[in-house]
């Protein structure tokens, strides 16, 4: 196991290089010019030329991605041309508002999705199973942006139950939570009633139903827990999604987010803030695929990682 984590984190190192060179190519060869956005449309060539020559603009591109990627390397993400202040300060604390979001969310999809989707496999082709997917289909089907406007008009605006918008309080996470993790929750129960309908039909299980144990035991202990990793694999890849699709959740609730900040970025050309949010999601999603790989082998110890 050592050996495999060891393996697994020194891999990440070409992925996060191979990351940060194709983001900083692609925003220093879109159209645009960050340093006539800093100065103004009016500005005079000089101004322009002077920013250009401060923010190091004019260097060559291998020039200015090996003073970058060095700077990251000693903990240094730059500083951002819009605010001129260190991007950490910029990042860090909207990161963690979307990390949040985009936990609890997963929370709720695997919660919900589990739930579902263990009901509707025991009692395939049952009233419940039938409205169990359909009602996945359309939690699958529905923009999660829509769904947020609704949950806002519903038990914001007409029952008063929750605020609207902000991330403040316990109240506050709820709705942005439902309309982030329902098309996950969707996804998740989907997943679960095919697995568990394929290990139901097992021998193993069949035995065990033959020798008398009890149903919740042969559904708790010995199907679910073997059904779980296609599950836990697709929540993992959920969990990468959430956190870098947050952006439409966050601008519909006004979440003051690291999706907003990435999407701001973008169009005022923010090199470093771009390059640091896009890196730091990359990293996050690397590491959480490793915890799903990692936990393969507790669900299931016949499963050799070193293969």
């Amino acid at each position: 196991m050592t050996v495999y984590i060891i393996r697994r984190v020194l891999q990440l190192i070409p992925v996060l290089l191979g990351v940060s060179i194709l983001v900083f190519s692609l925003m220093h060869l879109t159209p645009g010019n960050p340093a006539q956005l800093m100065a103004g449309e009016s500005a005079p060539p000089d101004t322009i030329e002077q920013i250009e020559e401060s923010l190091g603009l004019n260097d060559p591109l291998p020039v200015q991605y090996w003073d970058y990627i060095s700077g990251v390397v000693q903990g240094d993400l730059g500083t951002s041309m819009r605010y001129n202040t260190p991007v950490a300060d910029e990042v860090w604390p909207k990161f963690v508002v979307t990390l949040e979001l985009s936990i609890y969310s997963t929370i709720l999809s695997i919660f919900m999705g589990l739930l579902a989707g263990i009901i509707s496999a025991v009692r395939q082709y049952s009233i419940s199973d039938i409205t169990i997917m359909i009602v996945a289909l359309f939690g699958l089907s529905m923009p999660n942006f829509w769904l947020g406007l609704m949950l806002i008009q519903w038990f914001a605006v007409n029952l008063g139950w929750f605020p609207p918008t902000g991330w403040e309080g316990p109240g506050s996470i709820v709705l942005p939570v439902i309309s982030l993790g329902t098309a996950g929750a969707a996804i998740i129960a989907r997943m679960t009633r095919s697995s568990m309908l394929d290990v139901i039909s097992q021998d193993y299980i069949r035995t065990a139903r033959a020798k008398g144990v009890k149903r919740r035991v042969i559904i708790y202990k010995h199907a679910l827990k073997n059904a779980l990793i296609p599950v836990v694999t697709v929540a993992g890849l959920q969990f990468g999604a959430l956190l870098a699709g947050a952006v439409l959740t966050e601008s519909v609730f006004a979440i003051n987010g690291m999706g907003r900040l990435l999407v701001d970025s973008i169009i005022q050309r923010d090199f470093p803030v771009v390059q640091a949010c896009i890196l730091i999601i990359a990293v996050v999603f690397v590491l959480v695929n490793l915890v799903v790989d990692i936990s393969y082998k507790f669900l299931n110890k016949r499963i050799d990682l070193n293969d």
